[in-house]
């Protein structure tokens, strides 16, 4: 059985380049293995994460997460079953709000800054699959 979830937190570390990029390095690394596949976004110290596999990998690898050090104020945004993936051409794909057009933030919220706490989760997934058709994500496909 295949599922979606989709969390927000915040760091508790400040978010470096290097500290981005071992975070994609290490979910590259084990996230074929589990049969995950998503999108990490981020902007500030806020993460949005989306993870897509098996219900058990996934619920794992959530589970892992929230009692990681790195995160805090982990919140859950969105779960479901799915008969399809989304996000399936990335092992682990990125996005740096940074480098998007504030316009797209400000079509999904009040401000053009990412804001996941103050959405709902439906929101957030929207706003996701619009940086999926402006070709937003960068990475190394699967």
């Amino acid at each position: 059985m295949l599922v979606r979830l989709l969390y927000a937190s915040r760091a508790s570390e400040t978010l470096t380049a290097e500290v981005i990029d071992h975070i994609l390095a290490a979910s590259r690394k084990g996230n074929p293995a589990l049969g995950v596949t998503g999108l990490l976004c981020y902007s500030g110290d806020i993460f949005m994460q989306v993870l897509e596999g098996g219900r058990d990998a996934v619920s794992q690898l959530y589970n892992n997460i929230s009692q990681d050090p790195r995160h805090r104020d982990v919140v859950l945004l969105q779960y479901e079953e799915i008969t399809e993936r989304r996000f399936a051409g990335w092992t682990m794909g990125q996005v740096n709000l940074a480098r998007v057009n504030p316009s797209i933030l400000l079509k999904y919220s009040e401000r053009p800054v990412l804001d996941p706490y103050a959405v709902s989760g439906k929101v957030s997934m929207a706003l996701l699959e619009e940086l999926i058709a402006t070709a937003s994500i960068v990475s190394r496909p699967c």
